[in-house]
């Protein structure tokens, strides 16, 4: 072997490979869990058809990699074995190694990355596993290109266009090369659909034919409600809302153990406004809130359906009613999101095709009380005079959960578990200047702060300029594939003279114990090292302080 570090190469592909297949069998699992109605067929079938795009993912990046240079080398030939002995555990098709793989780079041009990642880009409760996908693939992408040593230009370039294909579909928005427009609220159901037709396909080519097998798990009505519960728990930030999300959760199990001994129950309006601006967890808490509703029965599915005013209001006279009707008809014992709601009724009140959605909406409330809650969400004021606006709407929605932005710190925490979700470490220095950073933006922000879409953007930037920092480097190791150094954060909006307060040396962060709770300041250096508290003596990790003058 020419490549000294190629076993640790080989096996660092191999627990990339295992990562996909668990990415996407666990996400399958929780569309199961969020979406079942979006679901045509058996739970069992829909994890079949993600374990087969995960396949076909695997083959593409291993190709278009390998392809590059136009030669197979005998490193890559070892990876390409492990590959094929994880898609045709039973054995490759035709049993020869050389004609499976003759026929795997045949075919491989005719495999889309559109259609191998869309269930992150189209099903509502994947959007935020994009991240993860970006990370595995990515990591999958330059093992295979330093499997025999350094990676060539050609090889670099076609981890640039992994990255671009990824982004163009995962996030195009950020793309600087698609013009295709991502709907706001795609439709999952429709999204299935194709992927069902679209795995067909796959497995034709292929000879795929996944034998996972689905155990359910039966749980008791307790149980899951103690899980989702922990989820919001889990959240960052949001002390108030996860308060009022309690109480709420309190009340109805009062009502349901008052009901049981016979004693008279008080209705309460579930219907929610959730004020905040963008990337506060409104979608997020409105997801729970759903499942809340399910686990305690007041809900028979408690799945969530996102939607906004093109969900709901039509272009033409006498087609909003029936849009939003059928919207209606998706969310039925489940959850309705409204996002933007406040857009549903122009300021000036001259918007007849809005007043219709509001009607409508206001008729299926009524209507089917005991199948459909609905969440209205958007900006803090915007959403209080859209509520005055109509007497229908004041009089259903009487609680309004308020999300604040995140603080700095609270900021740093999100990155960092976007870091531990898809293997990343950040060193002390890379973690104080992105709280510098979030300092300058959280201190200057207006409305239209983007607080955690403002970290998911920062994120998948610092991982874009790793790729590139690394891209040269052999032999690779795992702390290199892992590790975010300081030069790796950039967030544009942040002026450089801001910047140089570190290298002055006097900025501090306010980090609490983990035991006694107790404030103290620390400088950059102790950020992500073991600390010992001055009052109760416990040792923890200074994490994500709020930085001074936050």
């Amino acid at each position: 072997m020419t490549n000294p570090n190629f076993d640790s190469l080989l096996e660092q592909f191999q627990q990339a490979i295992h990562a996909c297949q668990q990415l996407y069998l666990s996400s399958a699992k929780l569309c199961i869990q969020q979406c079942p109605s979006f679901l045509p067929g058996t739970p069992e079938s829909f994890v079949q058809l993600m374990d087969d795009l995960h396949k076909g993912l695997l083959i593409k990046v291993y190709v278009t990699v390998v392809e590059a240079d136009q030669r197979w080398s005998q490193e890559e030939k070892r990876f390409g074995r492990v590959l094929f002995d994880h898609i045709w555990p039973g054995g490759v098709p035709g049993g020869q190694l050389r004609d499976a793989a003759a026929h795997v780079f045949r075919e491989a041009k005719s495999l889309n990355w559109s259609s191998l990642v869309r269930p992150f880009a189209q099903m509502q409760p994947l959007h935020e596993r994009g991240d993860q996908l970006v990370t595995v693939v990515i990591r999958l992408a330059n093992l295979v290109a330093k499997a025999d040593g350094a990676p060539k230009p050609g090889e670099l370039a076609r981890l640039q266009e992994i990255q671009n294909e990824l982004t163009n579909h995962l996030r195009p928005e950020l793309s600087p090369t698609t013009t295709r427009p991502r709907t706001n609220m795609p439709q999952s159901a429709q999204a299935v659909q194709t992927m069902q037709q679209e795995t067909q396909q796959l497995r034709e080519q292929y000879e795929i034919h996944s034998d996972i097998e689905v155990i359910g798990e039966e749980k008791s009505q307790e149980e899951r409600l103690a899980e989702v519960l922990a989820q919001l728990d889990a959240l960052i930030g949001l002390n108030q809302v996860k308060h009022e999300i309690r109480t709420l959760t309190n009340f109805l199990n009062m009502q349901r153990q008052r009901k049981a001994q016979g004693l008279p129950t008080t209705n309460l309006s579930l219907h929610l406004v959730f004020g905040g601006n963008p990337g506060t967890g409104k979608t997020t808490v409105a997801r729970i809130v759903g499942q809340i509703y399910g686990s305690m029965g007041v809900l028979s599915k408690g799945h969530l359906v996102e939607t906004d005013r093109s969900g709901l209001v039509a272009e033409y006279a006498g087609q909003t009613g029936p849009k939003t009707n059928q919207k209606v008809d998706e969310a039925l014992d489940g959850v309705l999101f409204v996002d933007e709601a406040y857009s549903l009724v122009a300021e000036s009140g001259d918007d007849p095709y809005g007043r219709e959605a509001v009607q409508t909406l206001l008729k299926r409330m009524e209507d089917n009380r005991d199948r459909l809650v609905v969440v209205l969400a958007g900006y803090p004021e915007e959403m209080d005079r859209l509520i005055r606006s109509n007497p229908g709407l004041s009089s259903r929605f009487n609680t309004k959960l308020t999300f604040e932005d995140y603080t700095p710190g609270s900021l740093g925490r999100i990155f960092g578990g976007m870091c531990k979700t898809n293997h990343y470490v950040v060193t002390s220095e890379a973690q104080a200047r992105l709280l510098l950073g979030f300092q300058w933006v959280y201190e200057n922000r207006d409305e239209h702060f983007g607080n955690g879409r403002l970290v998911r953007n920062v994120f998948e930037n610092a991982i874009r300029r790793l790729a590139n920092r690394i891209a040269g480097i052999a032999p690779l190791t795992k702390e290199i594939l892992t590790t975010i150094q300081a030069e790796d954060i950039v967030i544009d909006e942040v002026p450089t003279d801001h910047w140089q307060r570190l290298d002055e040396g006097n900025v501090q962060f306010s980090i609490s114990c983990q035991g006694c709770q107790e404030t103290t300041q620390v400088p950059a250096k102790y950020l992500g090292r073991k600390v010992r508290c001055k009052r109760c003596s416990a040792r923890f990790v200074a994490e994500w302080g709020e930085p001074n003058g936050a």
